[in-house]
């Protein structure tokens, strides 16, 4: 085990604070110990600003369904599942990912198109999101997150899904609300980003980067 007082560690009173209120109501999907990082590999995806149009139609046509939805600061893809590494196998596990990714044939630029309308939740149901599911580009997809699972394997860590849906999450809300939001809201925030002017472009997405996030930490490893 790590020594105490690591540079980056929590201090005690963060370590055992869990208030939900503070997060807007999303409560943790596992136990926080002082040491372990959560951590996620994935895509980093920039938005334009005619992206984020389309986003405030889509999030406020699915507020007449459900009130409580908000929008997504950020957007990315993920390649992982949020996963705990202790501390000091963070240099480490993010050497394996450099080298895994820089030995793939994955390891190069490529476009996906993000156009289907999907609603999703998390594993234990407390949190429900509308996402855009990734409708080509499932391949190259595929390969990186193959790359991803050998590392993860190494360090004994849960892999990816066996088969993944890929999308982007535009909005969240707390709880189990997918009843809601499926169906005929479903059908109407699919017309509303099929008639939305330049949607086949704004939904064209390269990707640049896959980025690992640990605990406070980033870390980029740039595709060629």
């Amino acid at each position: 085990p790590a020594p105490a007082g690591l540079p980056g560690d929590p201090e005690p009173e963060e370590a055992v604070s869990d208030d939900s209120s503070r997060h807007g109501g999303r409560v943790r999907g596992f136990p926080h110990e002082r040491g372990n990082w959560a951590t996620h590999v994935y895509l980093p995806c920039r938005v334009q600003e005619e992206f984020l149009e389309l986003l405030e139609l889509l999030v406020s046509h699915a507020r007449t369904y459900v009130s409580a939805v908000a929008a997504m600061e950020e957007f990315h893809l993920s390649l992982s599942q949020c996963v705990v590494l202790h501390y000091h196998w963070i240099g480490a596990f993010v050497r394996r990912l450099r080298e895994r990714l820089a030995a793939g044939l994955s390891y190069f630029r490529f476009f996906c198109v993000a156009n289907r309308v999907k609603v999703y939740t998390n594993q234990n149901k407390t949190r429900t999101f509308i996402g855009l599911e990734v409708s080509t580009g499932h391949f190259q997809l595929l390969e990186l997150v193959s790359e991803v699972d050998r590392v993860l394997e190494e360090f004994d860590l849960p892999m990816f899904y066996k088969d993944p849906s890929f999308h982007i999450s535009l909005a969240w809300c707390v709880g189990d609300l997918s009843g809601r939001l499926e169906g005929q809201c479903l059908q109407e925030l699919q017309d509303i980003v099929d008639r939305f002017e330049d949607s086949a472009l704004l939904l064209h997405i390269q990707w640049e980067q896959v980025r690992c996030k640990s605990g406070n930490k980033y870390f980029s490893f740039p595709l060629r």
